[in-house]
């Protein structure tokens, strides 16, 4: 069995990184999706691929992949920029502007 282990990107719906400080382990599909063609459902009898554990950190994740001989391969997550603002929430009501606010 393979599976990859990484942390969740953010959600485009959110700023916050609520969920992305855990690690996932999701096993890799090891047969193709097909269409029903009664229903036009997507389907697959690879039940593995719903599986998705969750671990505190890279290693215990690592360590459970190691344990159980699943061959793991770790994709490390893309350091994010802060998006710091100088006056922060309170600038876009400031009264000192130079230029006119609009939405």
């Amino acid at each position: 069995m393979r599976a990859r282990i990484f942390r969740p990107a953010k959600t485009a719906m959110s700023s916050g990184t609520a969920k992305t400080k855990h690690w996932v382990l999701e096993y890799v599909a090891a047969t193709a999706r097909e269409v029903d063609p009664l229903m036009g459902w997507t389907s697959s009898s690879d039940t593995q691929s719903q599986v998705r554990l969750e671990f505190d950190s890279k290693e215990a994740a690592l360590d459970y992949a190691k344990e159980h001989g699943i061959e793991a391969s770790v994709q490390q997550p893309k350091p994010r920029k802060p998006n710091i603002r100088p006056g922060g929430y309170g600038e876009n009501f400031a009264t000192n502007r130079r230029g006119a606010w609009t939405h």
